[in-house]
């Protein structure tokens, strides 16, 4: 069961509420009686461009070459006569072969996508604040202590 705990300190970024763990931690503070919260969760996807026939071939002759090359690698280095040839012409073939199926991967999928979603993004999650949050029975002295530290720098 969790313990209750209350807000002590809020801050507009994470690295605010950060700080103000890690100084607490240098100063011998109980931390382990701490947290740090993201409220107000949002989804932020931010796109970052068209995505066509031709990003969708060469995304997937990247990834197809580069599991190829791992791979052929691989069962090259585990070769009894000459491994580390058999490494480089297994690496080679690996580059070749799997650039080609994903080429292929990569230009049925974006097919199959029928147009929904023509554009490329990275998502992620942000919070409106972080809070930092405190167990009842050491939220007083979290507070002061709080209190007396100076206060974060601001970033460049």
């Amino acid at each position: 069961m969790q313990q209750p705990s209350r807000v002590v300190a809020s801050f507009p970024d994470y690295a605010g509420a950060q700080y103000t763990v890690d100084a607490l931690a240098d100063r011998r503070f109980p931390v382990d009686g701490l947290a740090i919260v993201g409220a107000n969760l949002q989804s932020f996807e931010q796109v970052t461009g068209r995505r066509g026939y031709g990003r969708a071939a060469l995304e997937g002759v990247t990834s197809g070459a580069l599991v190829g090359v791992l791979v052929g690698w691989l069962f090259g280095l585990f070769s009894f006569v000459a491994p580390l040839v058999s490494a480089l012409v297994l690496g080679f073939w690996g580059v070749v072969i799997g650039g080609v199926v994903g080429l292929v991967v990569g230009l049925v999928g974006q097919a199959m996508s029928g147009g929904r979603r023509d554009f490329s993004s990275i998502s992620s999650v942000r919070a409106e604040r972080y809070d930092v949050l405190a167990a009842a029975e050491i939220a007083d002295v979290a507070e002061r202590a709080i209190t007396e530290l100076k206060p974060a720098p601001s970033p460049r």
